[in-house]
């Protein structure tokens, strides 16, 4: 039998997959027959889940149908059906939603809406959480005027718990209060705690202590946040 490669020590991507140019990977996941399925969400709202199945004589496929000013924002693999999907838009919006309200696709399905966007807004984070599990979401807000990584901005830590189940395709509630100058989140993400986040050249970066107002403001940032996990 192939044995899967190791990567306790880390490896370079290009190792194990070709990437085109502009191409990013979003996510590991398996190819079990009776895992629930992996779920995707697009920059404009969109909604998949897969059913698990897969061409054997292929090394890539897609798994989505993309119109042509799509692109896919968040991949995860379900580690079980009664997880909730998480929508964080740029205006500041979060959408939780149960995963079950998504039916499967295959590989050709285009999805469905998943969260209502407003005039010239966008997805900036899509992943799943547990909602029996201490799951948090990270927002960080700042300036559409500024370049990437050049500023800091504000932080903020909120539990999901603060942040109530909605129908699919509806607008969310809202989940960061921009401060003066800001007026777009730049980066969220929402998964179990605690989150860690890094500068863009990988150096830690400090988070502040969960707050219990989902609507609430963030706090200054000592440095660009890149990344959070």
């Amino acid at each position: 039998t192939v044995q899967a490669p190791t990567l306790a020590g880390g490896a370079p991507l290009k190792e194990f997959v070709e990437l085109a140019r502009d191409e990013q990977v979003l996510c590991l996941a398996t190819l079990d027959a009776d895992s629930p399925g992996l779920t995707l969400g697009t920059e404009r709202g969109v909604v998949k889940r897969t059913v698990p199945d897969h061409p054997t004589n292929k090394d890539s496929w897609e798994i989505i149908r993309l119109d042509t000013s799509d692109r896919v924002v968040g991949a995860v693999e379900l580690a079980v059906d009664d997880m909730d999907l998480v929508f964080v838009t740029s205006d500041a919006q979060l959408l939780r939603f149960p995963a079950g309200s998504v039916r499967p696709q295959g590989r050709s399905g285009g999805g469905i809406a998943g969260v209502r966007l407003g005039t010239g807004n966008r997805v900036v984070f899509f992943g799943a959480v547990d909602p029996a599990g201490e799951s948090v979401v990270v927002t960080v807000a700042g300036s559409s005027a500024a370049l990437p990584g050049t500023q800091a901005g504000s932080v903020k830590v909120t539990p999901v718990a603060e942040y109530p189940t909605k129908g699919r395709a509806t607008g969310g509630v809202r989940c960061h209060r921009f401060l003066r100058g800001e007026d777009v989140l730049r980066l969220a993400w929402a998964g179990a705690a605690p989150a860690f986040a890094a500068a863009a050249s990988g150096v830690p970066v400090a988070l502040p202590d969960p707050i219990g107002r989902r609507d609430g403001s963030g706090s200054p940032s000592p440095q660009a946040i890149a990344a959070v996990s």
